[in-house]
Order: structure tokens, then sequence, then C-alpha cells
């Protein structure tokens, strides 16, 4: 297992982090030129990723107002949280019910430094630096039972991150899912969606050159398909698993993903309330 003790504290500008471009693409400062220069290759086969992101952070808060306002829940586990931008979780959360508890989790010593220091006057929410499949060690960290009660529904979200792993029987995306899942009180929410291709040669050609450039902190492209496995032993939320932009838009007009080289596939699942 990838323990909270040997994950690398040391910032490395040099090596492009998944977390670093999201934080470019996004329009953040807390990204380097290796990180833009990654972004700028990635742009001249696949050039709609810019608007991807943004309609990715889109349907992050879209759940969150969604799963705070409408079913009323109060504790969100953020697996792969990314650096912090405006409108997080906690932010969109605690807009709506200001006493919701939110862990961050992340293995990017970045994220950790800023999410600290941004969160440090909130006794309501806490950044873990850990691999996101760890779930034992995220489960059992001190602040993750501080706050947040599994014997209540809980969102853990896994948005835009199960792409950043490889397939494994014991720590690939499914495994991960069945073993978070399995700790869940009924009625709690797993979102989740990741990078999608039905074009073979996008597929290879993205896996390999993030796997390249982050220095094999990647996992792959997958299908829909291998989306869809994920979601095994939940109800899952109308409209059902769709590319994220479609997902309970906020007006008709919403920003959509404009092109279908590659698009972020997913949906939201509930624990059934009956096991």
């Amino acid at each position: 297992m990838h323990s909270e003790k040997r994950l690398s504290t040391e910032i490395d500008a040099n090596v492009p982090t998944a977390a670093r471009m999201y934080d470019y693409y996004l329009g953040g400062k807390d990204n380097y030129a290796a990180d833009r220069a990654a972004c700028e290759e990635l742009d001249k086969v696949v050039p709609s990723t810019r608007r991807l992101a943004l309609n990715n952070r889109r349907f992050l808060q879209r759940v969150v107002r969604t799963l705070s306002q409408d079913y009323g829940i109060r504790q969100y586990l953020d697996h792969g949280s990314g650096l912090p931008t405006q409108d997080n979780v906690h932010q969109v959360a605690q807009h709506i019910d200001p006493t919701t508890h939110v862990v961050y989790v992340d293995n990017d010593p970045m994220v950790l430094v800023h999410g600290r220091a941004l969160l440090e006057q909130d006794e309501r929410t806490s950044v873990i630096h850990a691999d996101l499949r760890e779930t034992d060690l995220i489960f059992d960290h001190p602040d993750t039972k501080r706050l947040i009660d599994f014997s209540e529904p809980v969102c853990v979200l896994f948005n835009s991150v199960f792409h950043c792993i490889p397939d494994s029987d014991t720590d690939g995306p499914i495994a991960v899912a069945r073993r978070v899942r399995e700790r869940l009180a009924p009625g709690s929410f797993m979102v989740m969606c990741q990078l999608v291709s039905e074009d073979p040669e996008v597929r290879d050609f993205v896996t390999n050159f993030m796997d390249q450039a982050t220095q094999g902190h990647w996992g792959r492209v997958r299908e829909e398909k291998d989306v869809a496995a994920y979601f095994e032993g939940l109800e899952i939320l109308e409209p059902g698993l769709v590319e994220v932009s479609t997902w309970r838009p906020d007006t008709e007009v919403a920003p959509r993903q404009l092109t279908q080289e590659w698009i972020e596939f997913g949906g939201v699942g509930r624990i059934p309330l009956e096991k």
C-alpha cells in the first residue's frame, strides 16, 4: 500500500502533475512551466481539454448543490480533490448549510500545502495527504473520524480521478469503488466520472503521453462501459451516466462539450436504502 508516510512531500516543478495541469486549465496560478508545456502538447491532439476541465468543475458544483439541497447530504469525502479553486466542495455545500463537514484527499504535496493554508480557520474541513487507493488509511485517518460519521449518509467523490490510476484487481478503479461502497451507510452517494474516448487512437495517445509526462502517475483513458462497471450495486440518479456537461444543467444554454475526441463521463450513484 501507499501509506501517507511514504508519499513524497517534495514539490517537483519539473514533472507535471494532473492536479497542476487541471489548475492551469481552470485559470489557476498554482502551476509551473512544465505543467503548462504538457497542456500545450495535449491540446494539439485533444483541443477541447480546457472546455472539458471547466465543464467538469461545473458538474462537481452542480452535484454538490443538488445533493446538499435535495437530499440533505451534510458530509463529503472528496478523493483526488486537486488544488483549491473558486467554489470548492466545502464552499458550495456550506453555502447551503454551514455545518457541513468536508474531507479532501490528494497525493499531490502542493495540494496539501495550499489546501491546509486555505482551510486552517475552518474546523469543519480538512485535507489529508494520501493516495486515493488507500481506503483503510483514509477512512481511519483521525481527521476523517473527527469529521465524518459513516453510520449516516455521506457523499464520496471520485471526480475526474480514476483515469489517474491503472487497472488492478486490488487497487484499480473497480476495486476501489467496491471497497468504499462497502463502508457506506444506505442512502449514501458516490460521484464517479473519468476521461473516456471511443476512439482507440485518442485513448492510446493520451494514456501514453500522460504516463510519460507525469513519470508514471497515470492510469488510462477508458471507455464508457468501463465507467459503468464502477456503479455496480448502486442506484444511478437521473439522467444516468452521461457526458458531464449534460448532467442536470442549470439552464438550456449552459456550456456543453463541443467536440467529442474525449469526454468526461460518469454520474451519481446511491447506496440502496434497503441492503
